[in-house]
């Protein structure tokens, strides 16, 4: 053992420390970071024990040397850990273990760990708990969502201890502790306190001297402890660290209960599977997690996501209001969503402190409760057990146990009879339950007075912990003790898409090097920088951001590295439509099977209409109609079979309409804006160019095939489609292409669009006689061309075809992200980044000018392709029966 240092006051400091004792002055030590009776150490740390650490083995302590009423402490073991013992990676350390006796007989005992490094850094942190604790906290952890190759503080030099928290159990969801008064304030935070003056005059008398500085750390249950503790005894610590913390500990307990007799009140009826969960996950992600500006699977902007509730949840609803199965929620299941969102207020009784409500869960902008990133559930039965078991929510477990130990203190208490807004005669019991297990006194000034440091962090997905609760937390302190002091003094970071512990990205930052850096130098924490520490997305980074800020992607650059975010304040509607047209307005277009219709929106009552015009498959003027409903900026569910009316910028219009027959939806594109040929003579130089072709064309039987080409369009109005004659595809425009097709367009002004008519390949450029083989519709997206052929040739070839400039496409020019409407009633989503192109969760990598100028190429097959025109992507895939054909407006 390093030998001890000398040091020429002891006698005198031990003196000093008896007499302290004798009078029951408290324990020994003077406040956090100031030992005035000290003199400095010569040489600065590390510094060396005073003492031998066998020397500490049943040293005893007194109930007076203890601030709080306890039965006296005891050291049991006090056993030197040479650096190189088997195991042992925290450097050589004094490791020692004591109890503290209870005050009344038939109370459970204080364990307490204590563990002190041969090179001392002259600094302690005391590590809070978990759950319903029972378990020691042995004070050899690292730091929670620390960086994950740094040592943990006692490796480092740090003193470190824990404890218990009062009580011995093998389960942090077990409370039946909470039946014993003692047991109970002990767990409420008396323990913290007995544990900190015991391991203090440890300290002191190992060292000879009080730590330079003295830290807390805490996670959940131990976020609480530290909340607590500064909030009852402001000068023990100099600055503590509290992540997701449980401080409305009572309020948590009561939204389990209120959960739980949601999901299970009328046989189970409110109670979600896991697919139903899932789905509910699902319908939230697909709408919010664009919402920041980038497609990251993280919900960024919770704000404006919490926007979207009340659509969210119709969109989810079975039309009949009862369970029709794992694709939608019943009315009772749409409840307990409601339940879990919505925070839980106290209108007749308050919790201490003055507390009103407890927050909800972001159910509905983030948070998981099923699947890969969790182990926290909604259970497997919709009856639960009396207990409450791992088969139950994990949420109405912990709050079964808070019921049935610490308010009603009766083992078989049915607890869905339970009422949290109205306890009845319990009432008085649950606000002195709060009293004890509470971390909400918001009048930080006696800490924050001193110099005190407070960090706070917490996930905006948690699902044990409602971050809502520590955001309301957060709002009183400012209120209380004023924003210049809370500058002074604290930071709170709010982590999109961490769970409690779990979620789809959980910070790995040096929160402990920031405190650091803040107490001992002054230098206050900005915006540091997380890495994800989850195994799927390891090493991608984000800014943490202050509340309420959260970070938003620039626009451009990797979606993985924190230097393309900026953390912003911006709280905008999602169903707010830039693109809706401000009155009613009539859209003109076609759809995947070369129907010329009409689309109507009333953007005030958002009824909608679609007239066919001309059609093989039904009679013009057939109408449909029905209602948009808003999913997410600019996006409407319609009643066409499950379609989604997308408005893009310059008055573009993607949807569906219902098919003649059968279910689902046909793809349509139109436009508010069409080019029109009514003048004498008429003229095409306007929209005269060479274009790349993409399309479907259905065949016999309705067989669809892709379709890809080239071809001009000339002043006159005379046409020539092109397409090679070895791939039948795509090709660089030839006037003597073999595989030819010709004809001309002449404007039909009681449609409103351009009569579409075939000559024969071998005749020249003709604007005279032909067959009618269709119709075009040549959009004007902000003044810009686009043409939609819609063939209508006979009741075997039949189709839809976009027209884009046969011109260079460079990477980068058509990226965003695209709502996408298919073939095959499909609604999808793509996002197009450089060499990259995600489509419906499958990414391909893109080539651009292939096989020609103004194609881009995705995968290698060399059957998946796409143009880009004024915000309109077109794309098509695969031969034959297997072929897809899409269009995508950007959004």
């Amino acid at each position: 053992m390093t030998a001890p240092r000398s040091h020429p006051a002891l006698p005198l400091l031990l003196a000093a420390v008896a007499a302290l004792a004798g009078c029951g002055g408290g324990d020994g030590d003077s406040p956090a970071g100031h030992p005035p009776e000290d003199p400095p150490a010569a040489s600065g740390p590390p510094y060396a024990p005073a003492l031998a650490c066998a020397s500490l083995a049943a040293r005893g302590f007194s109930p007076a040397q203890l601030t709080l009423p306890s039965g006296g402490a005891t050291v049991s073991e006090a056993v030197d850990v040479a650096a190189d013992a088997e195991g042992n990676a925290l450097g050589a350390y004094c490791r020692v273990r004591g109890v503290i006796k209870p005050v009344n007989a038939g109370s459970p005992d204080i364990n307490f760990a204590l563990n002190l490094p041969l090179r001392w850094n002259g600094k302690t942190i005391h590590f809070g708990g978990g759950g319903f604790n029972g378990r020691l906290i042995d004070g050899t952890e690292t730091i929670r969502f620390g960086p994950a190759d740094k040592p943990a503080p006692l490796a480092l030099g740090y003193a470190t201890y824990g404890d218990d928290s009062g009580h011995q159990s093998g389960s942090i969801t077990d409370g039946k502790f909470a039946a014993n008064d003692e047991a109970l304030s002990n767990y409420g935070g008396q323990s913290l306190k007995k544990t900190r003056d015991v391991a203090a005059q440890l300290v002191r008398a190992y060292y000879d001297m009080a730590p330079r500085h003295a830290y807390f750390l805490g996670t959940s249950t131990g976020g609480r402890d530290a909340l607590a503790h500064i909030q009852r005894w402001p000068t023990d610590y100099d600055g503590v660290i509290a992540n997701e913390p449980a401080l409305n500990y009572s309020g948590t307990r009561l939204s389990n209960v209120a959960l739980g007799r949601a999901l299970y009140a009328n046989g189970g009826a409110g109670w979600l599977n896991v697919a139903k969960t899932l789905m509910v996950q699902n319908t939230v992600k697909q709408a919010c997690d664009k919402l920041d500006g980038a497609v990251d699977d993280i919900v960024s902007n919770v704000e404006s996501c919490r926007l979207l509730n009340a659509s969210n949840l119709a969109a989810m609803r079975c039309p009949s209001g009862a369970d029709e199965g794992d694709h939608c929620l019943s009315a009772a299941q749409l409840a307990t969503i409601r339940t879990l969102e919505a925070p839980l207020e106290f209108s007749s009784y308050r919790l201490a402190n003055g507390v009103e409500r407890a927050g909800g869960y972001n159910i509905l902008e983030g948070a998981l409760v099923a699947g890969p990133y969790t182990s926290r559930d909604l259970g497997t039965r919709r009856v639960p057990g009396n207990p409450a078991t791992s088969a139950d929510a994990n949420m109405y477990v912990t709050g079964d146990q808070w019921v049935k130990y610490f308010v009603t203190r009766s083992a078989t208490f049915d607890t869905l009879g339970f009422d949290p807004q109205n306890p009845g005669a319990y009432t008085a019991r649950v606000q002195a339950v709060s009293a004890i297990t509470d971390a909400t006194d918001p009048d930080l000034r006696p800490f924050l007075s001193r110099g005190g440091k407070l960090i706070m962090l917490h996930g905006l997905a948690d699902e044990v912990i409602s971050p809502n609760s520590t955001i309301d937390y957060y709002q009183r302190v400012v209120a209380t003790v004023g924003q210049e002091a809370v500058d002074k003094g604290i930071r709170f970071y709010t982590v999109p898409g961490m769970g409690h512990g779990t979620g789809v990205f959980i910070p790995n930052w040096d929160s402990l090097a920031a405190l650091e850096g803040w107490v001992e130098q002054g230098l206050p924490p900005g915006t540091p920088v997380a890495a994800d520490a989850v195994a799927a997305t390891y090493g991608r980074t984000r800014p943490l951001c202050q509340y309420p800020a959260w970070p938003k992607y620039r626009g451009s650059g990797s979606l993985d590295a924190a230097v393309n975010y900026s953390c912003v304040q911006e709280t905008g509607d999602p169903l707010a439509c830039p693109n809706l047209p401000a009155a009613v307005t009539r859209y003109k277009g076609g759809n995947t099977l070369g129907e010329e219709l009409t689309v109507t929106v009333d953007p005030a009552s958002l009824r909608y209409t679609v007239t066919i015009d001309a059609s093989l498959q039904r009679a013009a003027g057939t109408v449909r109609e029905g209602s948009l409903r808003a999913q997410t900026t600019c996006a409407y569910a319609s009643d066409e079979g499950g379609a989604v009316y997308m408005f893009g910028a310059g008055g573009v219009l993607q949807g569906g309409v219902l098919p003649a027959s059968g279910g689902g939806f046909e793809p349509l594109l139109a436009f508010a804006t069409t080019f029109e040929n009514t003048g004498s003579p008429t003229v095409f130089n306007p929209v005269a160019a060479i274009y790349d072709l993409i399309g479907v064309h259905h065949g016999a039987g309705g067989t669809a095939a892709a379709y890809k080409a080239a071809g001009r369009l000339r002043n006159a109005g005379t046409f020539q489609l092109c397409r090679d004659p070895v791939t039948g595809g795509f090709m660089t425009y030839d006037a003597a292409c073999t595989s030819t097709a010709k004809g001309y367009i002449t404007y039909n002004a009681a449609r409103g669009a351009f009569d579409l008519l075939a000559t024969a390949p071998a005749d020249p450029a003709s604007t005279t006689g032909g067959t009618p083989a269709g119709s075009m519709v040549i959009g004007l997206v902000n003044g810009n061309a686009v043409p939609l052929q819609l063939v209508r040739e006979s009741a075997t070839s039949y189709g839809m075809r976009l027209y884009a400039p046969q011109q260079s496409l460079a990477s980068g020019a058509a990226d965003g992200v695209y709502a996408v409407a298919g073939t095959g009633a499909r609604n999808l989503e793509a996002t197009l980044s450089g060499a990259t192109l995600d489509l419906d969760g499958g990414t391909m990598a893109v080539a651009y000018d292939t096989p020609v100028p103004g194609v881009a190429q995705a995968g290698t097959s060399g059957n998946d392709h796409f143009l880009f025109t004024h915000g309109i992507l077109g794309y098509a895939s695969g031969t034959g029966s297997t072929a897809i054909f899409a269009t995508g407006v950007r959004h």
